[in-house]
């Protein structure tokens, strides 16, 4: 069986209590991680998930960041190295929110085939694989399974490191479940 690594974002609603403690600006944004829109705070948590739905990595950004600006990032943070093949996956799979030449050549270069969906402006991948594209669903629930947990579901933390790390409390409770 190949690896199969997954890759999403979610909009996290902020409470009030979790805005003001420094001033939102460029510098602050990755220590603050908050965006503002019409209808208050928000973050958005980005993830990366092995094909058991394992949580293997985590940013935060504000929740005006789009999903494939912070797939670089994202797999910096991830806890495997993807420098070893050995941990390497041998595929990506992500929504559309991913679809973009410079992800896939990318993914590429590391010798991991992207399973991306391509937008209705984007001509299609003829070696685009649906059963691998079905399976990204796992990502989706991991995300519902962790926004069951009342802190993770709403961020009352100012600090984004502080958020994260209810994250991975949340993570680590679903992973000790399965055991």
């Amino acid at each position: 069986m190949q690896a199969f690594w997954c890759v999403d974002g979610s909009v996290i609603r902020a409470h009030r209590c979790a805005a003001g403690m420094i001033p939102q600006s460029e510098e602050n944004d990755e220590l603050v991680a908050l965006g503002r829109s019409r209808g208050g705070y928000l973050t958005k948590i980005h993830i990366l998930c092995d094909g058991q739905g394992t949580l293997l990595g985590i940013t935060a950004t504000g929740g005006q960041r789009h999903e494939s600006t912070e797939l670089e990032n994202l797999i910096d943070h991830c806890e495997l190295s993807l420098h070893r093949y050995d941990s390497r996956p041998d595929a990506i799979a992500g929504d559309k929110g991913y679809s973009s030449h410079a992800i896939r050549d990318r993914l590429r270069e590391l010798g991991i085939e992207p399973v991306i969906g391509s937008k209705s402006n984007e001509s299609r991948e003829e070696e685009f694989d649906r059963e691998a594209y079905r399976r990204r669903n796992i990502v989706e629930r991991l995300i519902g399974w962790l926004k069951e947990s009342r802190r993770v579901g709403t961020r009352y933390d100012k600090l984004a490191c502080s958020y994260l790390a209810f994250v991975q409390l949340a993570a680590l409770r679903r992973a000790l479940k399965l055991i």
